[in-house]
């Protein structure tokens, strides 16, 4: 009944993207945290030249001090506790102030591997895509799982980015892949069971790099994957203002960026508060 108009949907938000990707010389920004759930701060970034945004349910548990949670490590902890509800109203909130042209993707309980039982209904995903979400940022571990996700959203009108991981990262985000040849092998099964952008964890967010550098193991697993699909690809963790450089000349179309951005926003109203005190 619906299939045709998700379908135009979908083609919309795929051009989107695929805008901002050429708009931005082949490779762009998906700004998340602060910038992402904040529709104040995702104004800011928008004005910058943003055209992708993303709010997520870790950000919004930091931004909300839930449970007095005061960094992201603690907030993936219990970020399947954020009502799905709440995130509806994030992403609305955002979409009236970033305007139609603006490609918003969303976090959500149940679409990453959450720690407790989370379950996503076709109410669900109606909720998002009526909520003015373009697509969901996905990080499953189970490919069965994850086409499950792909099938269900795309009745609604709903893209996917889900994201390749390690089995040994800190937190499970992605479809484990520990060498270059199975990153490949699995972006294609991704990509074949209709993941719209796919994207490669880098696991710097925790572990940690030399400035402006990225370890020639990640190099290799991002060739791998570019190498592999045609659909865009991303990057995600640990990517900051230094090594950013470095990833544009990779072949990855976006850069998933958060913490950074939340780190210098912290350290902007650290330094404007001090001009208040005597």
């Amino acid at each position: 009944m619906i299939k045709a108009d998700m379908n135009r949907k979908m083609e919309i938000a795929r051009k989107k993207v695929w805008d901002a990707i050429h708009a931005h010389g082949g490779t762009t920004l998906l700004s998340t945290g602060i910038s992402g759930d904040d529709a104040r701060m995702a104004k800011a970034a928008i004005e910058a030249g943003a055209r992708m945004l993303e709010p997520n349910h870790p950000a919004v548990a930091l931004a909300r001090g839930y449970k007095g949670v005061t960094n992201m490590h603690a907030a993936e902890q219990i970020r399947h506790e954020i009502p799905l509800q709440e995130m509806a109203k994030v992403t609305s909130g955002v979409r009236q102030v970033a305007g139609n042209d603006i490609y918003i993707t969303v976090g959500i309980p149940g679409g990453f591997t959450e720690v407790m039982p989370t379950i996503l209904s076709d109410e669900d995903f109606k909720l998002m895509s009526l909520a003015g979400a373009d697509g969901l940022h996905v990080h499953k571990t189970d490919l069965k799982d994850l086409e499950e996700v792909v099938e269900r959203a795309h009745k609604y009108g709903l893209l996917i980015d889900a994201y390749i991981g390690r089995s040994s990262d800190l937190h499970p985000f992605g479809i484990p892949a520990d060498t270059p040849e199975e990153v490949a092998k699995v972006a294609k099964l991704m990509e074949n069971m209709g993941v719209d952008f796919i994207g490669l964890m880098t696991g710097m967010s925790y572990e940690g790099t030399k400035a402006g550098e990225i370890p020639v193991i990640i190099q290799e697993r991002i060739q791998a994957l570019v190498e592999s699909v045609k659909v865009p690809t991303l990057a995600e963790g640990g990517i900051n203002i230094v090594n950013q450089k470095a990833f544009r000349n990779t072949g990855i179309n976006i850069l998933v960026v958060g913490t950074a951005i939340d780190d210098m926003a912290e350290l902007a109203v650290r330094e404007a508060v001090k001009n208040f005190i005597p």
